[in-house]
């Protein structure tokens, strides 16, 4: 009996030793887990922290204000290289001539020399804007026959009916669809110059009269005098 009470305690300590020893394995391995853990959690923190702190900053909106676009357009007529001789050689520079127009009844021509060519246009450019004029278009054309002229050009302009389109060419033309009129007939007489041409056709529109200022010299009515 003593033997068998021996081994049972010795069997008792065993399995207290055994238990013991897995209680700390199971701890062991616990605070590997634990460590595992935090050093995961640890770069999600890190990752993490930046996007909070930028919550709180207000985030730069931009915006493309949109530039209102001009009811004026421009038209290049002719770009040449001229001359001038002065004491010591001659001096080259450049002439523009541009067309400026609203196609509402208002155009000018604008002729100015520069040294360089965008230089020339963008002073041409001014100006035609100083040198407007007002055409009295009357029902998509003008109102009655003219004949313009310039040094040795002429223009010689008539009304024509709805559809008819603008028969012109080179600069007249230019001058006659920035005035906007849609329907007219044209012939260039004379001089082929672009600028005689154009200062031609500026000149005919001048002299235009509209059927208003006809009708109150005569003391009559529009309709009186249309019919």
């Amino acid at each position: 009996m003593k033997g068998k009470t021996t081994m049972d305690l010795e069997n008792k300590d065993e399995l207290t030793v055994e238990t013991s020893e897995a209680s700390e394995a199971a701890e062991e391995v616990t605070a590997v887990e634990t460590e595992v853990a935090a050093e995961e959690a640890a770069p999600a923190e890190e990752t993490q922290r930046p996007a909070r702190r930028g919550r709180g900053k207000k985030q730069k909106i931009e915006t493309h204000e949109e530039k209102p676009q001009s009811e004026w357009t421009e038209r290049v007529v002719q770009i040449r290289r001229v001359t001038k001789v002065v004491k010591g050689g001659k001096k080259l520079s450049f002439r523009a001539i541009v067309i400026v127009g609203n196609q509402k009844g208002q155009v000018g021509i604008g002729c100015a020399k520069a040294s360089e060519v965008i230089i020339a246009i963008q002073k041409a450019i001014a100006d035609g804007r100083k040198n407007l004029i007002t055409v009295p278009v009357f029902k998509t054309t003008i109102p009655h026959p003219i004949t313009g002229r310039s040094g040795a050009g002429a223009v010689m302009l008539k009304p024509a009916s709805q559809g008819t389109g603008i028969i012109a060419g080179g600069a007249v033309r230019l001058v006659l669809e920035l005035a906007g009129i849609e329907n007219i007939l044209s012939k260039s007489l004379g001089s082929k110059s672009p600028l005689n041409a154009a200062n031609a056709t500026i000149d005919a529109l001048k002299k235009l009269t509209p059927f208003s200022e006809v009708a109150k010299k005569r003391g009559l009515t529009m309709a009186e005098l249309l019919n």
